[in-house]
């Protein structure tokens, strides 16, 4: 009887075993197509959208292939249909593998569909796709999605998800570009309080050769440069009130932004300053965030204000005043000053652009004024998006100086010239 049992027992075993596998429905990455970008144009009809695959080959540059394959890098696929999701099927009427959703870097969508009313409709099929993961990148383009991967041929990295991860990582650590996931979108939308900033991009070169170009202060297509190279850039935000995109952010306008929000953060900004003892030159320093800003606010008065102190860790890299600003504390304070000065310049002139343009600012500022309130009905009756345009913003600044180069000392240019 007992040997009768444990027959049984194995046999059930056995059987769970071959049940429990997991390897019934497994695939091999050469049977998959996996979309690394989407791209969202408006269509002729209105309730329908142009889509354009981005499709990575993921045996390009493998050790597999021996470094390599004869097969193109990617391809890419656009056509009309009526949703994210259903859109795959209809890929496979040219594309032989199944295609996925598992390695979705990027979403791009132009700007002229991007501005459309209904936009924030077809934003929401995202949500609904398990696949899309909420860390998708959302890139706003100048021009339409699919002539942006056309045109978008990198030189050095040819493997289109490694080229969107550096380029798009790195304009963020120098604050060129906003961090602009898409749970943050979905996230500021519904608070309907703040600005959404999502990154800026364009294949296309401005032809104004008269246009002004100061210190970071241009989007992308405005960036002045020549070689043999890429043609696509990433410079400036997109700004977005209600889900909509309603206007743009230089990428120095979107640098003084994160300044202003701790909810963002750049982590290598390298930009310059007028020197204030020769105003032909300009200061190169690096600028370091070390805490947080203190924002203060009083929101019973009849006009409601907002304080911010923001501190900034100045590095001195270099100054072709020749100007000894580390050893001479009076000259080091006047440069402070010009600094402070500048710098609050920059921030009055958002803020002001922000309250008389765009009606709403990106700066994070209503998370706090939340706290203000007893209760969410309170805060809600107060509607911070509508109350924002008429309130008073104070700016300090408070800048302390970290090193000054690697060479400190800097020798007599008289002397020398002698």
């Amino acid at each position: 009887m007992k040997k009768h049992k444990l027959v049984y027992k194995i046999s059930c075993l056995f059987i769970l075993t071959l049940i429990l596998s997991g390897c019934w429905n497994q695939s091999q990455i050469e049977e998959r197509a996996y979309v690394i970008a989407i791209g969202l144009d408006n269509a002729k009809d209105e309730n329908q959208i142009k889509l354009t695959y981005l499709i990575a080959n993921p045996e390009y540059g493998s050790q597999i292939q021996g470094g390599g394959t004869k097969e193109p890098p990617h391809e890419i696929i656009s056509f009309v249909t009526d949703d994210l999701t259903t859109s795959r099927n209809a890929a496979n009427v040219v594309i032989s593998k199944e295609i996925t959703y598992d390695l979705l870097t990027v979403l791009t969508v132009s700007q002229e569909f991007a501005k459309d009313k209904d936009f924030i409709r077809w934003m929401y099929d995202t949500t609904k796709d398990p696949e899309i993961r909420r860390d998708v990148h959302l890139v706003v383009t100048k021009e339409n999605a699919s002539e942006f991967f056309k045109k978008n041929e990198p030189k050095l990295e040819t493997r289109p998800h490694k080229y969107f991860d550096m380029i798009l990582d790195r304009g963020v650590e120098t604050g060129m570009l906003p961090s602009s996931e898409l749970i943050e979108y979905f996230r500021i939308t519904e608070a309907d309080a703040d600005l959404f900033l999502a990154m800026y991009g364009t294949t296309k070169q401005n032809d104004d050769e008269n246009q002004k170009r100061d210190n970071d202060n241009f989007t992308a297509g405005e960036f002045r440069y020549s070689g043999q190279t890429n043609t696509t850039n990433f410079a400036g935000s997109a700004v977005f009130k209600e889900g909509i995109m309603i206007g743009k952010l230089t990428a120095d306008e979107t640098r003084t932004t994160i300044m202003l929000n701790d909810e963002l953060n750049a982590t290598d900004v390298l930009t310059t300053y007028t020197d204030p003892f020769n105003e032909n030159y300009r200061v190169a320093t690096r600028v370091n965030k070390t805490k947080r800003n203190k924002v203060e606010m009083d929101l019973t008065a009849r006009t409601p204000t907002i304080d911010v102190t923001i501190p900034i860790e100045i590095e001195v890299l270099s100054a072709h005043s020749m100007v000894d600003y580390e050893k001479d504390i009076s000259k080091r304070k006047k440069l402070k000053k010009s600094i402070e000065k500048e710098i609050r310049t920059k921030i009055e002139n958002l803020v002001r652009k922000t309250q008389e343009e765009f009606k709403a600012e990106p700066f994070g500022w209503s998370l706090v004024a939340r706290k203000k309130f007893l209760t969410i009905p309170a805060y809600e009756e107060f509607d911070w998006m509508k109350s924002y345009p008429d309130m008073k913003v104070n700016i300090k600044i408070n800048v302390t100086f970290g090193q000054f180069g690697r060479q400190s000392e800097l020798p007599n240019e008289k002397e020398i010239r002698d």
